[in-house]
């Protein structure tokens, strides 16, 4: 009889560690999928482009920029919306805009992206077919930030 009622005893306790290693693990993997604040939702790198003003507010971790950009002239539209960038590419050439350099691209709906432009003297202004231009120099800044942060943790605002 102590046999069998040992051996009882050892079937729950074995059962009551198979439930305490699945909790422990069910816990593990939410922690993992949903981070361990809100910060883990939230974007580490935030380009905000205001047409309006024709800038874009950078905020990567602490640092902060305000670079000037040319949206789209008249005829053209530069979508509003908040995205995640969909690719990057250091040297693009628009075949729809005969083969125009897109240096240090970052597409992010479609065929719009923030790119590099040679026509500096034009930021500030609207002047594109819908894309957002940016210094040579800020452009590959940005183009770094977005692949250094990952798509997922980058978002692009467009606003008014």
């Amino acid at each position: 009889m102590k046999n069998s009622v040992k051996a009882g005893r050892q079937g729950q306790s074995k059962g009551f560690d198979r439930m305490k290693k699945t909790v422990l693990m069910a816990a593990a993997l939410a922690t993992m999928l949903f981070g361990s604040s809100v910060e883990g939702w939230a974007a580490k790198l935030v380009a905000r482009i205001d047409v309006s003003s024709q800038t874009m507010t950078v905020r990567y971790g602490r640092a902060v920029y305000r670079w000037r950009v040319s949206t789209a002239r008249k005829g053209y539209i530069t979508p509003r919306g908040s995205y995640r960038p969909q690719r990057t590419a250091r040297m693009w050439y628009s075949r729809k805009y005969d083969m125009s350099p897109m240096p240090h691209s970052v597409f992010y709906r479609g065929g719009y992206a923030i790119h590099g432009t040679g026509a500096v003297k034009s930021l500030g202004r609207p002047a594109s077919h819908g894309c957002v231009r940016l210094h040579p120099s800020n452009a590959a800044a940005f183009y770094s930030m977005v692949r250094q942060a990952g798509f997922r943790n980058t978002r692009i605002v467009v606003t008014n």
